[in-house]
């Protein structure tokens, strides 16, 4: 009887081979963005496979094209391919304990949350310790990216191609964020106030949540806009100039001491590996 669970009688599949690496090689090239013939030298495949592999993709969603340039990136819908591997919480381990740290400063509970496609989903929480905490289920949850302290905050900071995806996915929705994600004076004013104050903040403005407010600064590392990090509060208990008077400095500190962290375990992982060779 074959071993089926080997998979030793199944060839591999060609064209899924191709469509991978077309996939690494646009991930990798510089500016995010590709000719075909450009994407042709860098993987070896001919320019018709190379089309024909392009098409499919963009069928998909996985990748668009620039009417302007004939360049190819890939969309916010790549990242769904890795939205249950858990090595993506590495961020939330390394957060943990100044989450807790902060939690003994302000009280007030804290989400980490991460980009996930139009959206920010909470990673992790320090709700379920908090005394002040109006909810205990928090991790997965899935915020707007227009209407909340954690959306705004990393919509404003991450690079303008990405805003340009999150656009153009939220436009083809019919709610509230899909007329925000439409007034270019709207998103203008919203990412210039944002990097001036140096962090996002919400007072109601989320339907669901009226009675929440939140303030929230991006946790960044080499550039890249890798997380964000908030302080939840009742807006019948504090205004958002309050919260921001007695919260944002422990909540930058907390970011920043999240980026050093980072680095240094870069730095160790970076070491251990030079080691190995």
């Amino acid at each position: 009887m074959p071993d089926i669970e080997s998979g030793a009688q199944y060839k591999s599949v060609r064209g899924l081979i191709r469509g991978l690496e077309l996939l690494r090689a646009l991930n990798t090239v510089e500016k995010g963005r590709a000719t075909s013939n450009e994407l042709g030298k860098l993987t070896g495949l001919h320019r018709t496979t190379v089309r024909r592999l392009l098409e499919t993709l963009i069928n998909e969603g996985y990748v668009r094209r620039s009417e302007s340039d004939d360049s190819y990136r890939l969309t916010l819908k790549v990242r769904e391919l890795s939205e249950g591997f858990t090595d993506s919480e590495w961020i939330s381990t390394i957060a943990a304990p100044v989450m807790g740290e902060l939690l003994q400063k302000v009280v007030w509970p804290s989400d980490l949350s991460t980009p996930s496609g139009d959206a920010m989903q909470i990673r992790e929480t320090t709700h379920r310790f908090s005394p002040l905490s109006f909810h205990r289920s928090m991790v997965g949850r899935r915020l707007p990216m227009l209407l909340t302290a954690a959306g705004r905050a990393y919509f404003a900071h991450c690079a303008e191609e990405e805003r340009e995806d999150i656009l153009h996915v939220l436009r083809a929705n019919d709610d509230e964020q899909a007329r925000l994600a439409g007034d270019t004076r709207y998103i203008g004013n919203l990412v210039k106030r944002v990097r001036q104050d140096g962090f996002g903040s919400n007072n109601g403005d989320w339907d669901s949540e009226k009675k929440i407010g939140a303030i929230a600064m991006p946790v960044i590392y080499r550039k890249k806009v890798l997380a964000t990090l908030n302080v939840v509060y009742l807006t019948r208990a504090l205004t958002t100039d309050q919260a921001v008077q007695k919260y944002a400095a422990p909540l930058r500190m907390a970011v920043e001491k999240i980026a050093e962290l980072i680095q240094e375990q870069k730095l160790f992982e970076a070491g251990a590996s030079d080691s190995r060779k």
